[in-house]
């Protein structure tokens, strides 16, 4: 394990650039390390808090009064298609370094910020791919018992931006295999570059956001039909864009001190620059009454907001 820091600003290593720092902090780049630093915790009597990539993650103003478990280094390995990847692995740079190999076929994923660990424990998803349609293993740590764990695919229960992970947060993803199809490397560079083209024209790419703030929900059958009608496609699982709702209810463009629902793409909640963790939340607060209050439906964090 690599040594414990103190004080360490976490606003820096996040996708918003919002909060404060953690009392201890420690880069972590395998199991034996994680192992490492959850024993120093609890031998300080500390909770523990795992960050990987920083996204999807809110944290708050005054910080983290516990040891960040960070995960960093970009570590796999490619046989036959078959990917065995660290979850701190960058998403993007794995997806790359696939491509440059030969192996793709979810390129869709290009440029969803974040690491494999966090795309697996949240099933990551964008433009009809989710991350479950590629993982055939995961394995984990239980930051309880010590014990690693292999889950198959058909163990980690995914479900739309859900997984086994999120409801038993005792087990620590370490590492995945996923799975890819046989693909020129041009040909996936190309697909992939479409893909963050499309993120960019929809100003998904590059902003200080935790990526979409709130879950799609599932709504009733006569919005659901509004909104199949309006933008003419097929509702997934009875779902309706949060985004579409928000605008809907008024509130795209809606503002708390620095932080905006963003004009472009309203699910987003955007740092302007100069927003803290208290203006994000009093935000999506206001949205979610005003949504419920139009529509009667209840919005859910996709985004982790952290205490």
């Amino acid at each position: 394990m690599q040594e414990v820091k103190e004080n360490v600003p976490l606003a820096p290593i996040t996708t918003f650039q919002i909060g404060g720092p953690a009392r201890y902090f420690v880069d972590v780049r395998s199991e034996a390390d994680i192992k490492e630093a959850i024993q120093w915790a609890k031998e300080k009597g500390l909770r523990f808090i795992v960050l990987a990539g920083g996204s999807n993650v809110l944290i708050p103003d005054e910080g983290l009064d516990a040891l960040v478990i960070h995960f960093v280094g970009n570590l796999c390995s490619i046989k036959d298609g078959v990917v065995d990847t660290w979850a701190g692995s960058n998403l993007l740079v794995l997806l790359q370094t696939a491509a440059a190999q030969g192996w793709g076929g979810w390129e869709k994923l290009a440029g969803i910020p974040g690491t494999i660990g966090g795309a697996v424990r949240g099933n990551a998803g964008a433009f009809g791919s989710e991350i479950k349609d590629f993982a055939t293993k995961v394995r984990a740590l239980n930051s309880r018992t010590g014990e690693t764990k292999e889950f198959p695919n058909t163990e980690c229960d995914f479900s739309y931006r859900h997984s086994f992970f999120k409801d038993h947060s005792e087990w620590i993803i370490t590492r995945t295999q996923l799975e890819l199809q046989k693909m020129e490397p041009a040909e996936s560079a190309q697909a992939a570059n479409e893909t963050i083209a499309e993120r960019e024209k929809r100003h998904l790419q590059n902003v200080k956001a935790a990526g979409s703030f709130f879950m799609n929900p599932k709504a009733p059958a006569e919005i659901v039909a509004t909104f199949e009608k309006e933008k003419n496609v097929k509702s997934r699982e009875g779902r309706v864009p949060a985004g579409w709702l928000i605008e809907k209810a008024g509130m795209k463009g809606a503002a708390v001190g620095g932080a905006v629902a963003s004009l472009q793409h309203p699910n987003y909640l955007v740092n302007q620059g100069n927003a803290i963790a208290k203006d994000v939340r009093e935000l999506a607060e206001k949205v979610r009454e005003k949504v419920k209050e139009e529509f009667a439906v209840e919005l859910q964090e996709e985004a982790a907001v952290l205490s």
